[in-house]
């Protein structure tokens, strides 16, 4: 009998291995192969990046601007009193002449300014070189027909 079992055993199971072999083989069959599709290449358009834009050509009162802060700091901060009398000089070559009102705004409140007591451009440079202090900034400047300043208008900074 243990003869019989075994056969019986023996054979569900081929049978079995059978089935689940042709199981397996159909369902590959029904499966369609699929290929990877190609991926689209894509091209890099090289975009030529402008050129940035040239900076604005600086117009002559922002020209004489910089180089009157940049005399009235040398002025102020000279390590002795010849030094500043020769930056004084050439300041004043600046300006249509010595007299130039030198407008200081001590208060604006609504557009309404308040200025301090007019004073001169060399009057001015002398204040600076005896205090050794620059403490306005320029506000405003007017520049005459030959580019000479005309007038100047300066605030605390």
């Amino acid at each position: 009998m243990k003869h019989i079992l075994f056969s019986v055993s023996l054979r569900k199971t081929l049978f079995l291995s059978l089935l689940l072999v042709l199981a397996m083989g159909a369902c590959k069959s029904k499966k369609k192969v699929v290929e990877p599709t190609p991926t689209p290449v894509v091209k890099e358009e090289v975009v030529e990046k402008p050129a940035p834009p040239a900076p604005p050509a600086r117009s002559a009162e922002e020209i004489a601007v910089e180089r009157l802060e940049k005399y009235f700091n040398t002025v102020s901060s000279a390590a002795s009193v010849t030094s500043a009398n020769q930056s004084i000089q050439e300041v004043l070559g600046m300006f249509a002449n010595q007299e130039i009102p030198i407008l200081v705004v001590i208060h604006e409140e609504g557009g309404v300014k308040d200025y301090d007591e007019p004073t001169t451009i060399k009057k001015y440079l002398d204040y600076l070189k005896d205090t050794k202090k620059n403490l306005n900034f320029i506000s405003d400047i007017r520049l005459d027909g030959s580019g000479k300043v005309s007038e100047l208008e300066l605030r605390r900074k």
